[in-house]
């Protein structure tokens, strides 16, 4: 919802303030100058990546009208589903989560988190993990390594998308500037028009580094800066299990595990020690 709010408050700005300040609309509309623009753009942005970053971008835009999935709820949600597990383990032995991350779907656990069970990356990477503590064959240094590893590879490919719109936001103003040349010579080369169709055809000439300039900073480079953002919350989400991980494996009691992984958070999502507490309270009487 923010994203839009954000264009028309770009778009109200700019034009109503041109128009408050005497302009009018009607010269700068100007759809040739956005073909040349808008199809300059696209062919780079298509000349500069490969399919699947073509494709990963396409996809990214799904992403755009989310409102963030990654709230201080999410996170309390999280952190109970690791209590629970690792509750479980220190219970009831190792092997006793073995059927929840082997068959996540019909796991009491993750059945009563129902946010945690859709989000595909948060559910892979905890039962990855939980896989690998139940083995006993690495230590948490190892562990951790991987981890970082996996979570670094995440972050370069979930980026590929922001840094694509970016490089193509950043180089529309100069092909606003190659709009606008063009429309310079075609003025130029008819020198022999009267002096107020000269000055039309210059005027509609420099729209052209006006809706470069619009476009990619207005715009393209906002979207890209919320996906940035979006990755930035997603990566957040697995560094606090990782933490919560690495915490039961150097010994702490669950409840002090999560503690671990509720320092790792933001401090604008970071639930209260009280609210993790009850939180975890809650949990721990259902376990």
């Amino acid at each position: 919802m923010l994203i839009p709010i954000g264009f028309i408050i770009v778009i109200f700005s700019v034009f109503g303030g041109f128009a408050m300040a005497g302009g009018s609309l009607g010269p700068l509309f100007q759809p040739l100058e956005l073909l040349i623009i808008g199809g300059a753009g696209v062919g780079a942005f298509v000349a500069a990546n490969n399919g699947k970053a073509i494709k990963a971008t396409f996809k990214a835009f799904g992403r755009l009208k989310r409102v963030s999935k990654y709230n201080s709820e999410t996170y309390l949600e999280l952190l109970a589903v690791l209590y629970k597990l690792l509750n479980k383990m220190r219970r009831d032995g190792m092997l006793a989560v073995e059927r929840d991350i082997e068959n996540p779907q019909e796991s009491t656990v993750f059945s009563e988190h129902p946010d945690i069970l859709e989000d595909d990356m948060m559910l892979n990477f905890i039962n990855d993990y939980l896989r690998l503590m139940i083995s006993g064959n690495m230590n948490p240094q190892e562990l951790d390594e991987l981890m970082l590893h996996e979570i670094e590879t995440f972050e370069q490919e979930a980026e590929i998308p922001a840094e694509a719109l970016t490089k193509v936001g950043d180089a529309m103003p100069a092909f606003g500037i190659v709009a606008a040349v063009l429309g310079v010579v075609r003025a130029l080369s008819a020198a022999d028009v009267p002096p107020d169709v000269m000055g039309t055809m210059i005027a509609h000439a420099l729209v052209g580094t006006f809706l470069g300039i619009l476009l990619g900073y207005g715009f393209i480079n906002p979207a890209a800066s919320r996906l940035e953002h979006q990755i930035a919350e997603a990566v957040k989400a697995l560094q606090t299990i990782r933490v919560t991980l690495l915490a039961s494996m150097h010994g702490y009691a669950p409840q002090l595990a999560v503690e671990f992984g509720r320092k790792a958070l933001h401090t604008a999502e970071r639930p209260t020690f009280n609210e993790l507490e009850d939180h975890v309270r809650g949990a721990k009487a259902e376990a």
